[in-house]
């Protein structure tokens, strides 16, 4: 295990429009507000052609080639995940989401697009007196979280 300590700073409250792309307003949102670290919480519907990270093709083979899962049809959704700067300063969220629609859920993360349908909101809690960063690690070809 590996860790650090930080302390908590600013929350916000966060609606985003149908159409967005959640990772991308996110990370936009942080770099303008100048938040270095986060935690965030979501809940809300994402669209038709979403795509979730939903495992890897096969779990023992390295580096890692993602499984897939696009949404067809607009799907209820709640999800966590934090944020935390690359090697080169800029925010990356790191999100797993559950959409259910009916009697099924898929479960993934959401780093190849989830389209927001209709309305998502977001609870972001900054987090400050932070050195932790995402590092990417060849071997898997994951940006790990650097405590």
């Amino acid at each position: 295990m590996k860790y650090s300590e930080c302390k908590q700073g600013r929350t916000f409250v966060i609606r985003l429009e149908h159409g967005d792309v959640l990772h991308a307003e996110i990370e936009k949102f942080a770099r303008e507000m100048s938040i270095p670290a986060g935690v965030l919480v979501v809940v809300g519907g994402a669209g038709r052609g979403s795509t979730l990270v939903v495992g890897p093709e096969d779990g023992d083979v390295l580096p890692v080639k993602p499984l897939t899962r696009v949404l067809d049809d607009a799907h209820e959704i709640a999800g966590t995940g934090t944020l935390f700067p690359d090697q080169d300063g800029k925010p990356l969220l790191h999100m797993h989401i559950a959409c259910g629609r009916k009697e099924s859920t898929t479960t993934g993360c959401i780093r190849e697009g989830v389209k927001v349908w209709q309305v998502m909101e977001v609870i972001l809690i900054e987090l400050t007196q932070t050195r932790a960063a995402r590092v990417l690690d060849p071997g898997t070809g994951f940006h790990l979280l650097s405590p």
